[in-house]
């Protein structure tokens, strides 16, 4: 059953200031938000196959869409150029990665069809998204620079307390990645 987009909710609006210093800070730490970026692509494809996710991203959430720095399975894996790949980018207002960045905390959705504000969203029609992990990557001074997340196109009863701790660990840990960027760290190290 489709959902006409005049009856979807619409994301949480980002605050346009927030957006811009989050872009700022991100092109600091030498990530564009526009081209994949190989460790992110590892990552992603770790949080993934660790919970037996069909997706995961490293979502980079710009004023006007979501970028996927990171992404499994990722377009090398599919066969296709990421200049070309449709799958890397996505407007703002499907998913559940805004949610995350309004709430400024983790969010599982084992089952999206069993909560109506959440099963309106586009990717449930269009992609057949039924389970959501994701949590916030946080700078050292408690902005908000993206999300990661895993989806799957089966629901998740699995996906509770103990996963929603072990996905916001991983999210720490990718933080902390990203900062030592802005200490002269080499990505990875």
């Amino acid at each position: 059953m489709s959902i006409h987009p005049a009856f979807r909710m619409l994301p949480p609006a980002q605050d346009h200031l927030v957006a811009v210093r989050r872009a700022e800070r991100l092109r600091e730490l030498g990530i564009s938000g526009d081209e994949p970026v190989p460790e992110f692509d590892a990552f992603a494809r770790h949080i993934g196959e660790t919970l037996a996710a069909a997706f995961a991203m490293v979502n980079i959430i710009g004023p006007s869409e979501q970028y996927f720095a990171g992404l499994y399975p990722s377009s090398a894996d599919r066969g296709v150029d990421w200049k070309a790949d449709e799958f890397r980018s996505m407007a703002c207002d499907h998913g559940y990665c805004m949610h995350v960045l309004d709430r400024g905390q983790a969010l599982a959705l084992p089952e999206i069809a069993a909560i109506a504000r959440y099963a309106v969203n586009p990717v449930v029609d269009e992609i057949g998204i039924h389970a959501y992990l994701g949590a916030p990557l946080t700078d050292h001074d408690g902005t908000i620079l993206g999300t990661i997340c895993v989806v799957d196109t089966e629901a998740h009863p699995g996906w509770d307390a103990s996963a929603l701790e072990w996905i916001k660990a991983q999210a720490r840990e990718l933080s902390s990645r990203i900062q030592r960027r802005a200490i002269g760290g080499r990505p990875g190290s």
